[in-house]
């Protein structure tokens, strides 16, 4: 049986923008930079789950069409969403962002361009469409990385590099494995700035309720500057478990719309990197995922961060794309298949088995939504007793059952969502 768990509310600061289209425009507007009437501009959009990332690019056409402008949206997300064109639109479609909603067309290749390679030490790459047009805006949110740590880690350098390199790009940068990411992202992106049609970056920092707290447009000579201050404050926003030490993490579901590699490792303290030390905390002893999001397009990338899954989950799974995306990070590691429960009862009773508990009603147990909402969660008496008295920490509800009568977990939304 599921132990019976109890609903918190963690509290994080929470200022956040109200008027996205308005700051979008404000931005823009601020940034100084000048469109020529009728030139063609792409807007390089990602396929992480970003929140408000159709209005902030539907704000951007519309701006730039107010300018005289033809705007363009064009996918900018490596090998994700199967490798191919008609995936990557159906993933930024699958965000709200259509022709429909923003105004402008959707151009989705795979075909490339190579330019000049310079001093680098592996081949540059440039989407075909953004490299033809005159002129390219890229979108992304800044955060930390899930597969390193560094001065820049994951937002508008790396999507000048690997987003609008496509796949191509993607498979030489990670080829070089972590090495790639940390060192020869900043180095690539430099090169590319200086030799490209990149006019501006729009950087989007959110809060711990996922909520966006800073949208900031960035010329390419400050690009990397900007993005290490807005880092910064991302790093000072992160929100996190309640406890370092866990023998049992519920996590509902996974997905490449939550994080990059399913589940955050940052959040988990999983990085599964051959040769890469293990973050220090948390420490949890097994970790139970229950389902895979719509919006991952059955990529399950980051699965091997799991102690155990479901059936639910697993049949989820288009392996075509997962491991196209695995083995072009070359991270092994998360792309191996967990234990498959057949329910999510069996699942969280495997895990109890495994978990190195003699007293099982001791053991230290919290439920999340997923890794990117932690607003509020479930948890155990052990965990409950030992934050109750924290000043962030409000109790919300009893102490409750968590499976339905066919061993599924009850529905939980949490508030922050």
């Amino acid at each position: 049986m599921v132990p019976k768990l109890i609903r918190v509310k963690q509290k994080f600061a929470d200022e956040c923008i109200e008027d996205i289209e308005g700051a979008v425009k404000n931005e823009l507007a601020k940034s100084g930079a000048k469109f020529a009437s009728g030139s063609s501009i792409a807007l390089a959009v990602g396929s992480r789950g970003i929140k408000n990332i159709h209005r902030i690019v539907k704000a951007t056409v519309e701006y730039l069409k107010a300018m005289g402008v033809k705007p363009f949206v064009v996918p900018a997300m490596g090998s994700h969403g199967g490798a191919n064109a008609d995936g990557q639109k159906k993933v930024l479609e699958g965000y709200g962002i259509t022709e429909e909603y923003t105004g402008a067309p959707i151009y989705s290749s795979m075909e490339v361009v190579e330019l000049p390679q310079g001093e680098l030490c592996h081949k540059v790459f440039m989407d075909s469409c953004a490299y033809n047009a005159d002129g390219i805006i890229v979108i992304n949110r800044i955060k930390v990385h899930t597969d390193f740590h560094g001065k820049t880690e994951s937002g508008l350098l790396k999507m000048c590099v690997i987003g609008l390199g496509k796949h191509k790009q993607a498979l030489e940068i990670h080829s070089y494995g972590v090495y790639g990411l940390r060192e020869l992202i900043p180095k690539a992106a430099r090169h590319i700035l200086k030799n490209s049609k990149i006019m501006l970056g729009i950087g989007i920092v959110e809060n711990a309720y996922d909520n966006t707290a800073v949208i900031k447009a960035v010329k390419p000579e400050l690009m990397e500057e900007e993005e290490m201050k807005l880092l910064d404050i991302c790093r000072k926003n992160m929100p996190g478990l309640p406890v370092d030490k866990l023998d049992i993490l519920i996590v509902d579901e996974m997905g490449k719309d939550i994080s990059g590699v399913g589940i955050d490792p940052n959040i988990t303290g999983r990085m599964r990197i051959r040769n890469e030390k293990e973050p220090e905390k948390p420490d949890i002893t097994n970790i139970v995922v229950t389902d895979l999001t719509g919006a991952s397009h059955g990529n399950a990338l980051g699965m091997g961060l799991a102690d155990f899954i479901t059936r639910r989950l697993y049949d989820k799974i288009d392996f075509k794309a997962t491991y196209e995306n695995v083995l072009t990070s070359t991270f092994l590691e998360r792309g191996k298949m967990p234990v498959v429960a057949e329910t999510d009862q069996e699942a969280v009773e495997y895990a109890l088995r495994t978990c190195s508990k003699t007293d099982l009603e001791a053991a230290g147990i919290i439920r999340i939504k997923n890794t990117l909402h932690l607003g509020e969660m479930y948890v155990s008496p052990g965990i409950y007793e030992e934050i109750k008295d924290s000043l962030n920490i409000e109790v919300i509800g009893d102490f409750e059952e968590m499976t339905d009568l066919q061993g599924s977990l009850k529905k939980f939304e949490p508030g922050d969502t």
